[in-house]
């Protein structure tokens, strides 16, 4: 992920100004519609679907590590480095490498976490292909830093092609497949040429004093793509990670993070783009944070807008605290999870839930126990979580709202503080304006509902059904 400072330390953002969200969240302004139908089609799908799978997965796993950041020579929390895997920088970059030769994840079996996934109501999958490590986690034929070269264990094993076999499993399940991908490459040496030691996260060296060598990464980065884009089926979205790899004159100097590029990184989006367009019709193409035609939905990490924005966007957020595997990592209550979610939709993006397999190539024990619970309350509750939009008043006290897209449902959910629902003895919310209200239903609970309405607020009573994490009513006008 992209380490972005501000928006780990922001978990609710207290703005109605997508402007203002997006320079707190590191995020670009100036949205652009698409305007080719089939990405506006493809658009509109993934914005039904609500809730998806994000899985960051690499060799830096075996090490229980932050994925990638390790090895860039910043000082910040996340770059820091373990002096039992190397008393030096270049030493720790050779250990680090070295991983590959060790790495044989033998209970990789992406139907299972298909399975799971399904179950607990995510609807589309965005797995890490390559990290800014370089690693590739699929059978690429521009490098031999991958988990399908000889070096690598796992290369003998039949699903070494671990992209093409998550890809066709949860395609085969349903899901919309979303491609991972790093700009950046901190391995090949078209971006961090060996003749110069690596400074930061940037390119080390200037592309305009080296314009061939920039062009070898650009081509070197387009042949990538193309591969994914070509012989992996049908991919839905293409997840472009690395917002520092940008023309030059896209930096936001109000970003700290972006007022460290000092050289030219145009990487040629449009031949990217039109290329991926070309083999995948209708491919959304999200390039973090880079204003312009190539980012079709904006990605906050770790982070809810306190506000509803009108434009597409989607918040990556971990359910450990990690994106990458870290053992007995402290996995986030379900609780949690179902709340995160029903803040997420009423404010009008969609919930990119990160879980990361471990070196043996499964999620720990306690992933499958959240997702096993997210699946009993999704059960019961999806009709008011998929195909819905925001309605006015939005958020009011422990109350959440969204509408199906015909505005003949109003959803609204209740919260409540603590480790435990709560479930009031009644509930006593605002009706949004025009709407009139026919029938009241609460999900999972087939018995009648006694309520009354007083000018636009309800008052209903709480029935003997015990409801899990959170409770949805539903408002069905006349």
């Amino acid at each position: 992920m992209q380490k972005l400072t501000t928006i780990l330390s922001t978990v609710l953002l207290a703005t109605a100004s997508t402007a203002v969200f997006a320079q707190a969240h590191n995020v670009s302004a100036g949205y652009q519609k698409p305007t080719d139908p089939l990405v506006i089609e493809n658009l509109e799908q993934w914005q039904d679907m609500k809730f998806g799978l994000f899985m960051h997965w690499g060799t830096y796993s075996q090490w229980g590590i932050v994925e990638s950041w390790s090895l860039c020579p910043e000082d910040e929390g996340w770059t820091q480095r373990k002096p039992e895997h190397g008393a030096t920088y270049n030493e720790y970059v050779k250990n680090y490498e070295n991983l590959q030769t060790t790495f044989n994840p033998t209970d990789f079996n992406p139907q299972k976490w298909a399975d799971a996934a399904k179950a607990a109501g995510m609807k589309y999958v965005v797995f890490t292909t390559k990290h800014h490590d370089g690693f590739a986690m699929f059978d690429t034929k521009q490098s031999d830093y991958k988990i399908t070269s000889s070096k690598t264990p796992f290369s003998t094993n039949p699903k070494a092609n671990v992209t093409k076999e998550i890809f066709n499993t949860f395609r085969n399940d349903g899901f919309k497949i979303g491609a991972y991908f790093s700009k950046p490459d901190w391995h090949t040496d078209y971006y961090w040429w060996r003749y110069f030691p690596p400074k930061d996260r940037n390119v080390n060296y200037d592309p305009q004093k080296h314009p061939d060598r920039w062009q070898k990464f650009k081509d070197y980065t387009y042949n990538q793509i193309n591969e994914l884009t070509s012989e992996y089926g049908k991919v839905d979205i293409l997840w472009l990670d690395g917002g520092w790899v940008r023309p030059f004159k896209t930096i936001d100097q109000s970003v700290d993070w972006q007022r460290t590029i000092k050289v030219e990184q145009d990487i040629d989006m449009d031949r990217i783009g039109n290329m991926a367009r070309k083999n995948q019709p209708g491919i959304i193409v999200v390039d973090r944070t880079v204003p312009g035609s190539w980012e079709n939905y904006v990605t906050p990490e770790q982070a809810i807008p306190e506000h509803p924005l009108d434009i597409p966007w989607e918040s990556c957020i971990t359910m450990g605290d990690s994106f990458s595997y870290v053992p007995n990592d402290n996995y986030k209550p379900t609780k949690k999870i179902v709340e995160t979610l029903i803040k997420i939709i009423s404010r009008g993006g969609n919930y990119l839930l990160n879980i990361a397999p471990g070196p043996n190539g499964d999620y720990d024990k306690a992933a499958y126990d959240r997702l096993h619970e997210l699946a009993a309350w999704m059960k019961i509750n999806q009709n008011a979580v998929y195909a819905t939009r925001t309605i006015a008043p939005y958020h009011q006290g422990d109350y959440y709202y969204t509408r199906s897209k015909d505005s003949k449902i109003v959803n609204v959910f209740h919260l409540s503080e603590g480790d435990a629902y709560e479930q009031p003895n009644e509930y006593v919310f605002h009706v949004p304006d025009n709407f009139k209200v026919k029938k009241i239903t609460i999900l999972g609970h087939k018995g009648r509902v006694n309520w009354s309405q007083h000018d636009n607020q309800i008052t209903l009573r709480s029935p003997s059904t015990r409801f899990s994490y959170a409770t949805a009513i539903q408002l069905l006008s006349k």
